[in-house]
């Protein structure tokens, strides 16, 4: 129950760096760069917290991170491995350059460089191509080690002492993995983009994050009226 509080007060800290993300100004000024570049780390700093409080809390109960009762039964449906799937910010960060792409055309036709997501260089598109395919190899690793973990399960119940404290070790790494996976690719992403992208990427990923939480509470709230 305690991490269900950091949860909440996670996500209020998250929701004012949006604000903060949302309020960017676009980089005019070495002096504008360098703000960016602060409020980025600023942001990763604060999911680098989240992973670690996460994996202390993990270490002591590991079944609770499952059944997540701080998040929402939509959040719960979507969820890989305790958490949200690292390849879905590919998703993400395609649609959002499509739709920067498709708005900005005309400028992007005349020649003028708009330097957000839609204007992401053919360099850019093949580093974060070759990413998501190491990411979903990755994905695909660790999705394998918890079915290999789930299928040892029914050896539990004959099992005695440390055997299961080995077992209950064994997933609490598997989520580490995934954990570390889902930190590493959001990091590797900023990496590639300039700071104004690197920030509109951040601000997607948190408006997406809020956006199903959100949709999911009202849905809860409405089967707790039936």
């Amino acid at each position: 129950m305690c991490f269900l509080h950091f949860h909440k007060t996670w996500l209020h800290q998250l929701n004012l760096l949006l604000h903060q993300l949302g309020s960017a100004p676009k980089p005019k000024t070495k002096e504008d760069q360098i703000y960016l570049k602060q409020l980025e780390q600023q942001v990763m700093t604060h999911y680098d917290d989240y992973y670690r409080v996460k994996a202390q809390a993990a270490a002591l109960d590991a079944f609770s991170m499952f059944s997540a009762p701080w998040v929402t039964s939509l959040e719960r449906s979507l969820q890989w491995v305790a958490g949200w799937r690292p390849t879905v910010v590919f998703h993400l960060i395609y649609t959002e350059s499509s739709s920067r792409f498709q708005g900005d055309i005309i400028d992007i036709l005349r020649g003028f460089r708009t330097g957000d997501l839609g204007d992401l260089s053919p360099s850019q598109l093949g580093k974060v191509s070759n990413l998501q395919c190491e990411t979903v190899r990755e994905e695909n690793e660790i999705t394998k080690e918890l079915s290999e973990w789930q299928e040892s399960m029914c050896d539990i119940m004959s099992s005695m002492g440390a055997e299961v404290e080995g077992k209950m070790q064994r997933l609490v790494k598997v989520l580490e993995k995934a954990d570390n996976l889902r930190l590493k690719t959001i990091r590797r992403v900023v990496d590639l983009l300039t700071p104004q992208q690197g920030i509109q990427f951040l601000t997607v990923t948190a408006e997406m994050e809020f956006g199903i939480r959100g949709w999911g509470q009202e849905k809860d709230c409405k089967r707790g009226k039936v």
